[in-house]
């Protein structure tokens, strides 16, 4: 007769999932860091570089950087600030579509990673400098509130630690914040620290140790109308400008993004489909 420990011992393993297999990073041009696991994604979808309006040396900087690390000459680690919804996170997958398009050895990886799995980095980091080809390590949408770790797991890989980022790994890192420290968190602690300069100082600092900072900023109305000129053109889409300002007064402000919804919209109301 079994014994019953280890029927018990069978059954447990019959309604465990296994233990996923992390990707190799030789193979595949994209890749989402996630619980401290790497797994190969298709490709997100980039728009071309030609249709970026307004951001022409945003584009422009963080292209010729992307293609230096892509070469394995030197580059910077790249913050892209400002304001939400003028293109930070659709302009990183742009150029990295357009630079692995270009590539005729071993192509660029791009590998997003969430800001609760910055601290996880060096493990990745081990993993990937021992794989022949070049990586961008993304990080989207990252702000530090009171949570200590993951701001020093950046900072520590940023200022070269003990277990910083090989050469052939740069980040990129987007954030609505200049300095990705919400202010008012660095003055309270500030507030209760000897020596309050040297904190404000550390906390607001954590943006300088990026060698490329690219500021991105509210569209004017020009430009604005000229991003949605480009998105309609390429769809083939007939609009007004007093259709447009009215679409973005409706949403109160004008970006990108309100352009991307407004081009949308107008695809919706000709009862056609239109790739997101």
């Amino acid at each position: 007769m079994t014994d019953p420990l280890i029927r018990i011992a069978d059954a447990l393993d019959r309604l465990a999932p296994p233990l996923p297999v992390p990707a190799d990073p030789a193979v595949g041009d994209a890749f989402v860091f996630d619980g401290g696991i790497l797994r190969a994604v298709a490709p997100p979808p980039a728009q071309p570089l030609a249709r970026f309006a307004g951001v022409d040396a945003q584009r422009d900087a963080l292209l010729a950087n992307t293609r230096r690390h892509a070469a394995g000459a030197a580059a910077h680690d790249v913050l892209l600030w400002g304001a939400r919804g003028m293109g930070k996170s659709s302009l990183v997958r742009a150029v990295h579509a357009a630079v692995i398009a270009e590539a005729t050895g071993p192509a660029l990886a791009l590998i997003q990673v969430a800001r609760e799995d910055l601290t996880g980095l060096p493990g990745l980091f081990r993993v990937l400098g021992q794989t022949a080809r070049r990586f961008i390590v993304y990080a989207d949408d990252v702000s530090f509130e009171a949570d200590e770790r993951q701001y020093k797991a950046l900072r520590s890989i940023l200022d070269g630690g003990i277990e910083a980022r090989p050469d052939n790994v740069r980040l990129a890192v987007t954030s609505n914040r200049r300095h990705l420290v919400a202010r008012e968190h660095a003055d309270t602690e500030a507030a209760s620290a000897i020596n309050a300069r040297d904190v404000l100082d550390d906390r607001l600092a954590l943006a300088d140790r990026f060698g490329l900072s690219l500021g991105f900023h509210n569209c004017d109305q020009i430009t604005y109308l000229a991003i949605v000129a480009g998105y309609a053109a390429a769809h083939d889409l007939a609009f007004t400008d007093a259709e447009a300002l009215e679409w973005a007064v409706g949403r109160g402000h004008r970006s990108g993004r309100v352009a991307w919804q407004f081009v949308i919209e107008l695809a919706g109301r000709a009862n056609r489909a239109i790739a997101m």
